[in-house]
């Protein structure tokens, strides 16, 4: 078994609850949530980002707008919704229990 493999497989798992919680911050262009990302280690490829950016707004999480850019084209700012926010609370409650059940099994000896 290959622990590389694991480790990326247990971010994946918890990328979305990661993705939503930084945008409930607050609107956030796509290269800052990009770059949060990456310095918290949570991505290794930004493509890995956009589908899921994509899912989120599919299913009414997020929501985005266009800003004009004075150095560029339009850039695209992601907000979360109501429905984005009750979906994060959930996810929420559900983390503190997964680190709560983990901590349990890992600190018996």
């Amino acid at each position: 078994m290959n622990v590389a493999n694991t480790q990326i497989q247990m971010r994946k798992g918890l990328l979305e609850f990661c993705v939503l919680h930084i945008i409930s911050r607050g609107e956030i262009y796509t290269s800052d949530l990009i770059e949060e990302l990456t310095q918290a280690q949570m991505i290794v490829v930004e493509g890995t980002l956009y589908p899921l950016v994509n899912r989120l707004k599919s299913a009414l999480l997020v929501e985005y707008r266009w800003v004009e850019s004075e150095s560029g084209p339009p850039r695209k700012y992601y907000s979360i919704t109501e429905e984005g926010k009750t979906f994060l609370s959930t996810l929420s409650t559900t983390w503190d229990s997964l680190v709560n059940s983990t901590l349990l099994i890992t600190s018996k000896n």
